[in-house]
């Protein structure tokens, strides 16, 4: 049964919890276990129909293979994190590329965009294997809403056509700065992408991750209208609150 809407739940640093309008669950870049953001009783995902994942930084994928094989959940990623994971016994995995879109559960589009970042896969012996090409999503559901998840990257001008092309209402978007924008770039960002509300995303996790979501307040405040939604790790966010 519909209920009101998507929500967002921000479990931290990039990780996030996507709830459908149908009540579907899907989970993006499934750091949990050892992510010391997430709330202690929201680390352990046991129910799930999707993973999304963005890249191959342990940061982002450290927990995809155990979620995937504890509750059986579709998986789409790019070919070669596709490949990794399906060498590493996970099944139902999906490997698309950036510009490719997938229909998933009949009613939702899920297309994978460019980001600007690296994709190493760490292995089980400490080397890093190549991971693809890092990536966003766009997640277009049944009533319509659109998420834009933006993944580690630094800002580029093509966000201005991934606004055209699908018109995200909310996006989700890096502003720790070092190994992605910071608060500055992500303005330019918001600008590029001509959207109203934005959840930052994978700040404060760690020392080095200095941007705040008051810094991208400061720099996009000539943005009318603009929703800058700043969730604490575990908070949510429902539809009616991003538009």
């Amino acid at each position: 049964m519909a209920d009101e809407g998507v929500s967002v739940t921000w479990l931290g640093h990039a990780t996030t919890l996507i709830r459908t309008p149908a009540g579907k669950t899907v989970l993006i870049d499934p750091w949990v276990q050892g992510n010391p953001a997430v709330p202690e009783d929201q680390k352990n995902i046991e129910q799930l129909d999707l993973m999304l994942i963005t890249h191959g930084h342990f940061d982002h994928m450290g927990d995809a293979v155990t979620i995937a094989n504890l509750t059986s959940c579709e998986v789409i990623c790019i070919v070669e994190i596709a490949d990794y994971l399906g060498k590493q016994g996970v099944e139902n995995v999906t490997g698309i590329n950036i510009g490719g879109t997938v229909v998933w559960n009949g009613n939702t589009a899920i297309t994978m965009v460019d980001a600007i970042h690296s994709s190493g896969i760490t292995h089980d012996d400490g080397t890093i294997i190549y991971g693809g090409t890092a990536a966003g999503y766009v997640l277009r559901f049944e009533n319509h809403f659109t998420v834009y998840h933006a993944g580690d990257t630094e800002v580029f001008d093509s966000m201005r056509l991934i606004g055209d092309l699908y018109s995200p209402d909310v996006a989700l978007l890096p502003i720790g700065g070092h190994f992605t924008m910071g608060p500055r770039k992500a303005a330019r960002a918001l600008r590029l992408l001509g959207v109203g509300s934005v959840i930052p995303i994978h700040y404060g996790t760690f020392p080095i991750l200095k941007g705040t979501p008051d810094e991208l307040k400061l720099a996009a405040r000539d943005i009318q209208g603009l929703k800058v939604l700043v969730l604490k790790p575990g908070e949510t966010v429902r539809q009616r609150q991003m538009v």
